[in-house]
């Protein structure tokens, strides 16, 4: 089965056409459309690094220069969430009949930062973005710091949250940004450690090293581990996208979040240039010495290279390193969230009442429009390649390769396997397919 989204040719004209927009305009028909080419291009570029084929999204948005038109739009959509959202949601006047078009803009930054996570693995992708590559670490910067100051508030809390009876509009549509918050948190741990990868910009390094203290974040991210979790008494880490209990004989095993943080360390510390730049005061080395009480056998014997950390950190924990020469160096120094900030200051009441008018008000015609583009998007067939695992069946475990044609939840290896289910199945597939409808009933979308 085919299941590519896009052709070369038209990814080159989505490519082509992506362009910055102002903050009034997030939510208009035009930015709605560049959404939905920015989706279709990150569900492609998926696709082909999972297939490991020609990753002609990344050969595009390299040859044309749009990553920093990207970075800006992410940007955009995160002072956007921060300025005039919590706005938004207190005029009398906001009050939408469906809050589909509002959760795609909050959506639209995780879309982005999952297509950078993606292009970003390779240095011409960090080389071609240029001086955005420095929003891109205040950007991440400010995920990591935000996440581990709840992590840390909250202690033991846990990330599922569920939509109480009797809750408003504007509460359920916070609850769905929080929890694409921390999605969104996750994919910045990887972008972070690809720019230490690739980087030998002495502004990015300062920028991490000298005004972010990037490798401190990264300790205290070790130290409160919010991927991980113990919930009724048994470990759950989140994994690809979900909450997974993990066996007992794997509770050391690294997840790849674990690994994307530690090598990230490792490319701070050890690398000559970083060494020079960063200053080993007592903080900081009280602090980076907490990792050795982390740097057991287990952890290095998935991530062989992490001895040398471990041998880094026994000279460091009996020397007092110099602090590093103060140089005269131009930088150039980030401009994306301070400009749209400036730009708007002031303004945040005044787009917000715009938006509730103009924008977040879509008659029954543009929502039908919205709701037919958007299913022709995520196509369910593409949907499904993109799931890193092969689809188990409800009844036995095995791979499954046939689903319930009624409600489209449910997989099944055979037909018998779904006879013998549907007893436990059939009360929730009423409720799935009641809901689908009437969803669609509310749409005017008739099947």
């Amino acid at each position: 089965m085919d299941t590519s989204v896009l052709l070369p040719v038209e990814a080159e004209g989505f490519i082509q056409s992506l362009e910055t927009f102002s903050l009034k305009e997030v939510g208009s028909t035009r930015w709605f459309r560049q959404h939905e080419y920015i989706e279709k291009l990150n569900m492609q570029a998926i696709l082909n690094a999972s297939a490991m084929h020609d990753e002609f999204i990344k050969e595009l948005l390299v040859s044309y220069g749009r990553i920093p038109v990207l970075v800006h739009e992410m940007i955009l959509v995160e002072v956007w969430k921060h300025k005039v959202f919590p706005i938004l949601c207190q005029l009398q006047d906001f009050n939408p009949k469906n809050t589909f078009h509002l959760y795609m803009v909050i959506h639209h930054e995780a879309t982005i930062i999952n297509l950078l996570e993606t292009i970003m693995f390779h240095k011409d992708s960090c080389e071609a973005a240029d001086e955005s590559v420095l929003d891109l670490v205040d950007y991440c910067h400010r995920k990591l710091t935000l996440l581990v100051s709840k992590t840390t508030m909250e202690g033991a809390a846990t990330h599922d949250q569920h939509n109480p009876t009797g809750k408003t509009v504007e509460s359920s549509t916070e609850i769905q940004s929080a929890a694409l918050e921390f999605e969104i948190t996750l994919k910045a741990v990887s972008v972070l450690r690809y720019i230490t990868d690739h980087t030998d910009s002495i502004s990015v390094i300062n920028r991490m090293l000298c005004t972010h203290n990037v490798p401190c974040v990264l300790v205290q991210l070790i130290d409160c581990c919010p991927w991980s979790r113990c919930k009724a008494g048994e470990i759950e880490k989140y994994i690809n996208g979900k909450w997974q209990k993990i066996p007992v004989e794997d509770h050391l095993k690294m997840t790849k979040l674990d690994g994307q943080v530690w090598i990230s360390l490792y490319n701070l510390l050890l690398k000559e240039d970083c060494q020079r730049k960063y200053d080993f005061n007592s903080f900081n080395k009280s602090q980076l010495l907490k990792l050795r009480g982390f740097l057991t056998e287990v952890l290095i014997d998935q991530l062989p290279n992490l001895v040398e950390l471990q041998r880094f950190l026994a000279h460091l924990s009996v020397t007092d390193p110099a602090p590093p020469k103060k140089e005269l160096i131009l930088e150039q120094i980030p401009e994306m969230w301070s400009n749209i900030v400036s730009e708007n200051s002031g303004k945040w009441k005044a787009i917000a009442k715009y938006q509730v008018k103009e924008t977040f008000n879509p008659s029954e015609s543009d929502l039908r429009l919205q709701a037919q583009r958007l299913a022709q998007t995520y196509n369910l067939d593409v949907m499904e390649s993109l799931i890193p695992e092969k689809p188990k069946c409800r009844s036995c475990g095995k791979e499954a390769t046939k689903r319930c044609s009624r409600c489209q939840g449910e997989w099944y290896c055979h037909r018998e396997c779904q006879v013998k289910h549907w007893p436990k199945h059939k009360k929730a597939c009423q409720l799935m397919t009641e809901t689908s409808e009437k969803i669609q009933r509310d749409l005017h979308i008739s099947n």
